[in-house]
């Protein structure tokens, strides 16, 4: 104990220890002393994990975008497989491919849909988000002969508890469905968690998002829309609001709003 320490100073510290280890102060002393040890040792942990949760985000991205353009297999190097895909990121508005203005491989789509200077609030909401980011990176793949084989395309919206993020794939011609798939979402197990199951998944394949007429027709829900079959994807049994979500999300991103202008130039033949 240092002599430069006032009187009052030492004759606290020397009844604190001697006072019992039963008493109030200590304890109170000890917990404060621990919550302090842990919230290091927690924030230390979360700063030294980051770049490892960073790296399994973006393989977990990688695996999805493979599934949903039917490309995955188990034990496959999931790098290099991706590496086929052409990353892009797409003005919503124009249609057009901005990647002079920012890295595909790093931009953040969903982050900017909280920056104002990137996003636009929506009026019309019918997918449940808020704002929406100006720009999406969307993911092109070609063939052997370099030819456009699949668009890979993020969506998200809300279901019955939770937003649903996950990927559609087109087949070249912009319309014909390959697949849909989620990667992420809190809905019920059991119900609007059926969204994972692959049978239902499977329903996706050769749908059409519009009729010849251009008019927007894919339809989920219970009954068959007027426009036929090739439009329609049973809805989930028991998760009526999942349905419902999952069917606003697919048409506001489809639509004028999300990836039309681009899917126009693609069916144009631009890309």
């Amino acid at each position: 104990m240092s002599d430069t320490q006032p009187p009052e100073q030492k004759g606290a510290i020397a009844r604190f220890l001697a006072a019992s280890p039963d008493s109030v102060g200590k304890t109170i002393f000890v917990a404060v002393a621990v919550c302090l040890v842990a919230s290091m040792v927690v924030s230390a942990a979360a700063v030294s994990l980051r770049p490892v949760q960073d790296a399994n985000r973006l393989k977990d991205r990688q695996v999805n975008v493979l599934q949903v353009a039917g490309v995955y297999e188990p034990g496959i190097d999931v790098t290099e497989a991706f590496a086929a895909f052409e990353p892009h990121v797409l003005e919503l508005e124009t249609g057009e491919f901005v990647d002079d203005q920012f890295d595909p491989t790093t931009f953040d789509d969903i982050a900017a849909a909280s920056d104002p200077d990137l996003s636009v609030a929506l009026d019309n909401d019918p997918a449940g988000i808020g704002r929406r980011s100006n720009y999406r990176v969307i993911y092109l793949l070609r063939d052997q002969s370099g030819e456009l084989d699949k668009v890979v395309l993020p969506l998200h919206g809300y279901g019955l508890w939770s937003t649903l993020y996950g990927f559609i794939a087109l087949e070249n011609n912009g319309n014909d469905i390959f697949g849909l798939q989620f990667y992420q979402h809190g809905e019920t197990p059991g119900l609007g968690a059926e969204v994972d199951n692959p049978r239902w998944k499977a329903l996706w394949n050769g749908k059409k998002l519009r009729d010849d007429a251009g008019d927007l027709q894919i339809t989920v829900s219970k009954t068959q829309p007027a426009a036929g079959p090739d439009f329609y994807v049973d809805a989930l049994a028991g998760a009526t609001l999942t349905s419902v979500g999952v069917d606003n999300l697919v048409k506001f991103w489809m639509g004028d709003a999300g990836y039309a202008p681009f899917l126009a130039k693609l069916q144009a033949g631009e890309f």
